[in-house]
């Protein structure tokens, strides 16, 4: 009989309840992704037109949407951070300074356009949220300058020459207070993990803003001021001048009369200042290690979708397998539905549902791999439910999936069912690599450790790596077969051919290749009964019976065979819900106690955290290491500026209170610190030096000049007030927008945000009080030592 069909293939995807066909359209090369799904697009327009009845065309699963919306919220968060920045600056300084200053933004921003190619960095979610955090940055070197140039102009001197000496005067100070920055950056660029090669891009285009920025601050910058041109009288003008006249005589007053006193008092009491910063500083290290702020290693990113992954037991038949996916379908609809009935008079929750059967898609074991030439699994199923977005909802994509989880329940024969509905993330919460010489022994060991998990609350989705392998007819030959000269290889291909089929030649139809396969009949190709009765040809010709010469029995392969070491390795894995448990606390009660008690148990038992846990220990280990080493290079640059091994420790005393802000940020704002969190930190270390780099600077050039040591820090605390609280301010409101942002899609950028702004904003209030303190102290060290003449000091 020939019969003309298509390939047998354990291969079925259905489209809202549809039979159905996916294609996956990805970019290659430098192509943009926006470009790729607009000509998408277009072509499913026009494709609709031309279709027949009862066949239709819909765009699935459109990544470059969520790019779209992720660049747009990055887009409105910079312009409102832009915005806020101006106001900061027309609020303290003269119209056209505020002016010129701000342009300094754009300017660095089209330079690092030109050098982020240069570097392999592209136009993405990271780059644009890296130059938002820029915002803040980059105009600091800039109020630096034209504030010192401001006021030699207010003091009645010449553009020109307030220009030159402004320039000069803070030439230095500016550019190493740039360098500590971009030293501070720098080991992002060079962290382990996923999460390392996710976000290196983050310090190479903060650094190239920064490098612009320092050229435009002391080429461009003087010679705007300079410029003899004005803005002339105006409406604006007018009324800015007013502002800062009113702002001006305030902050005068305030910084001279309140402040002056306060600074005073605390270099007075500077053992006592001292001692209340240390507490601060113990008491933020008590918060986190009593555990009133958790640490998770990050915040999930949701997706616009959920995503049920099934495994079934190997060899289970494609029919059952169907089945399940089709239950596990209806329990999503449902979920879908009881929400719908609830949002009356609005769209519904779910934009399309697609079920495969015989492949995971999303996960990479899909059509992909068959079309590469390996054959469907019939053991395998995907359900993916597309929501609306996430600005179109209010109802969070983890408390569906949670939802449907608990819709499913418990679904006996199944060998793994996990649910997801994140974006992306770091691995499973917890995943433990355990490993021992006798295979029965670890299973028994893995089997212990998920009672163990079961125990936990919050704890799902408990699953291990062992998987039996399908089940198999084994054919071996008889003393019979073996004197008529068959081999087992030539009675194992006579089976094949058989019962899976021998290509005879291949056809061209227009476009097709067809292959022409020649095999038994469905109906005798089905049981064992067919192998045996099956005649086997010998090399003479003749043909005998199959159990005359071979005999056949069923047996269970193995799925994977995994070794580490020579060792079999199975993984324990399972999902924890933060909003109940803390994953980081269980695998370390999972160190602790858990684990060494199995290896007590199982002797020989060895184990290693593997997913999320082993990201979090490479990267904070990387990340330890290279900040040790940013903080001894940022060490060394001050050292040698300032020619002092103490006075660098001064300025670099701002960085536990910077890590403190960022804690109280986190308290603040309701958010547990995270990876991005340490990154933010780390970025911070080398940001909140720079009020303190300037202060101790603008000490020691006015130490020269004779005047007593108490009225020069008081002086240079007050001349330095407003650059340092400018500064502050323009970093603090360049990201206050990202820290309003409510998208679930910025959600997991929002911390690193929180250790930048609360960061530099409490170490500047606790810099202008503990610095001039600490140099006080540092004075009082030398006399001590040396046997100097006290210092003078108001008050003292």
């Amino acid at each position: 009989t020939v019969k003309d069909d298509f390939e047998d293939i354990d291969l079925y995807s259905k489209f809202d309840g549809k039979r159905a066909a996916l294609i996956n359209v990805s970019r290659i090369g430098e192509q943009g992704a926006l470009d790729i799904a607009d000509t998408v697009k277009k072509y499913v327009r026009d494709k609709k037109k031309f279709l027949p009845a009862g066949i239709s065309i819909a765009l699935w699963e459109d990544d470059s949407a969520i790019l779209k919306s992720r660049i747009n919220l990055l887009k409105t968060n910079g312009y409102f951070g832009l915005i806020l920045v101006f106001l900061c600056l027309v609020l303290f300084l003269d119209l056209r300074l505020a002016f010129w200053t701000t342009i300094g933004i754009p300017i660095s921003f089209l330079g690092a356009f030109w050098l982020m190619p240069i570097f392999g960095v592209s136009i993405n979610m990271i780059s644009l949220f890296a130059l938002i955090m820029s915002l803040g940055l980059v105009v600091d070197d800039a109020i630096v300058v034209g504030e010192n140039i401001f006021t030699y102009q207010e003091q009645g001197m010449g553009r020109t020459a307030a220009a030159i000496k402004g320039v000069k005067e803070m030439a230095m100070p500016v550019v190493l207070a740039v360098l500590t920055t971009v030293f501070a950056f720098v080991p992002l660029a060079y962290t382990a993990g996923m999460m390392g090669k996710i976000l290196c891009v983050f310090p190479i285009v903060v650094i190239s803003v920064l490098s612009v920025s320092l050229l435009e601050a002391l080429l461009i910058l003087p010679a705007h001021l300079c410029s003899k041109h004005s803005l002339g009288k105006n409406h604006i003008t007018i009324l800015t001048g007013k502002i800062n006249n009113w702002t001006e005589q305030r902050l005068s007053r305030f910084v001279n009369g309140h402040f002056a006193v306060f600074v005073t008092r605390a270099v007075k009491w500077r053992y006592v200042t001292i001692a209340c910063g240390f507490t601060i500083f113990l008491m933020t290290i008590g918060v986190i290690a009593g555990g009133y702020i958790k640490f998770t290693f990050i915040d999930p990113v949701e997706a616009d979708n959920m995503l049920a992954t099934l495994t079934m037991p190997q060899g289970t038949p494609f029919e059952q397998t169907r089945e399940v996916a089709d239950r596990i379908e209806q329990a999503a609809l449902q979920v879908i539905e009881s929400y719908d009935n609830e949002r009356k008079n609005k769209p519904s929750l779910m934009k399309h549902v697609a079920t495969t059967v015989g492949a995971h898609p999303t996960i990479g074991a899909g059509p992909d791999a068959i079309e590469k030439g390996t054959a469907a699994q019939s053991h395998l199923a995907e359900i993916n439910v597309e929501l609306l977005s996430s600005e179109e909802r209010k109802i969070s994509s983890v408390e569906l999936k949670n939802r449907w989880r608990e819709m499913v329940g418990e679904i006996p024969g199944v060998s793994s069912l996990t649910f997801m509905s994140e974006l992306f993330s770091a691995g499973e919460a917890i995943n433990v690599e355990l490993s021992h010489q006798n295979f029965e022994t670890l299973l028994e060991a893995s089997e212990s450790l998920k009672s163990v998990l079961r125990e936990y609350d919050g704890v799902s989705d408990i699953a291990d790596s062992f998987e039996p392998g399908k089940a198999e007819l084994k054919l071996s030959l008889k003393d019979t077969g073996r004197t008529l000269g068959l081999t087992l290889s030539e009675l194992a291909l006579q089976v094949r051919q058989g019962f899976y089929g021998e290509e005879a030649q291949r056809i061209q139809r227009g476009r097709d290749d067809i292959r022409v396969m020649i095999r038994y009949p469905e109906d005798e190709r089905k049981g064992l009964a067919d192998i045996e009765n099956m005649r086997i040809r010998l090399l003479s010709g003749t043909e005998i019976p199959f159990r005359t010469v071979a005999k056949v029995e069923y047996g269970r392969g193995y799925a994977v065979i995994r070794r580490v070491d020579r060792r079999r390795v199975v993984n324990v894995s399972a999902d924890v819900a933060e909003a109940v448990a803390n994953a980081g606390e269980i695998n370390e009660e999972l160190y602790k106690e858990v684990l060494p008690r199995l290896k007590r148990q199982y002797k020989g038992l060895q184990y290693r955290f593997a997913g999320e846990q082993r990201e979090r220990n490479e990267s904070l280990g990387s990340l330890k290491t290279n900040f040790l080493i940013a903080m001894l290079a940022v060490y060394g640059l001050l050292a040698v500026q300032f020619k002092s091994y103490a006075q660098p420790l001064i300025v670099m005393s701002a960085i536990p209170f910077g890590i403190v802000g960022a804690t109280i940020g986190h308290l603040f704002m309701g958010y547990n610190l995270s990876i991005l969190s340490m990154f933010g930190i780390v970025a911070l270390s080398g940001v909140v030096v720079n009020d303190s780099l300037i202060m101790i600077d603008l000490i020691n050039r006015e130490r020269q000049s004779g005047i007593e040591l108490g009225q020069v820090i008081r002086d240079s605390v007050t001349r330095r007030f407003r650059p340092i609280m400018l500064t502050t301010l323009t970093t603090f409101f360049g990201l206050a927008p990202m820290l309003l942002e409510r998208s679930l899609q910025a959600k997991f950028l929002i911390p690193m945000a929180i250790s930048l702004a609360f960061g530099v904003m409490f170490a500047t209030l606790i810099t202008l009080f503990l610095v001039p303190s600490l140099y006080m102290i540092l004075e009082d060290i030398k006399n001590r030592t040396f046997g100097r003449t006290k210092s003078n000091y108001v008050g003292d």
